[in-house]
């Protein structure tokens, strides 16, 4: 999936939850000159995400970021019920997808649009 990114010249990052924190999906981003951003599975182990990427204030706003992705994901699976399909086919799961997000949208817009005023 990031193998047409890895050709640039210019250092992209990328996203991930901590079941990827291993050090050969680490080291393989780092040869692409992809910057993992990752999260830190430290549980009786080492983590392989160190220094040169955690010291960045870059790293603590991806995973803010993916915090809040992970929000909606969460969402439409328990709230819109949609952790199993009950459809059959790319195009009507799809389909109910788009509802569900089109949904939390609507469930989002009041914050939304109270911080702006």
């Amino acid at each position: 999936m990031i193998e047409p990114y890895g050709e640039r010249s210019k250092t992209i990052t990328l996203g991930a939850d901590r079941g990827f924190d291993t050090k050969d999906f680490v080291n393989e981003l780092r040869s692409m000159n992809v910057t993992p951003h990752v999260a830190q599975n430290t549980a009786g182990r080492r983590s392989a995400i160190d220094g040169r990427t955690t010291r960045h204030p870059g790293y603590a706003t991806s995973l803010r970021i993916r915090k809040r992705i992970e929000e909606a994901f969460g969402w439409i699976k328990t709230v819109a019920g949609l952790a199993k399909s009950r459809f059959r086919g790319i195009e009507r799961t799809g389909w109910a997808f788009s509802f569900a997000a089109a949904a939390y949208n609507l469930v989002r817009l009041p914050r939304l649009l109270a911080v702006s005023s």
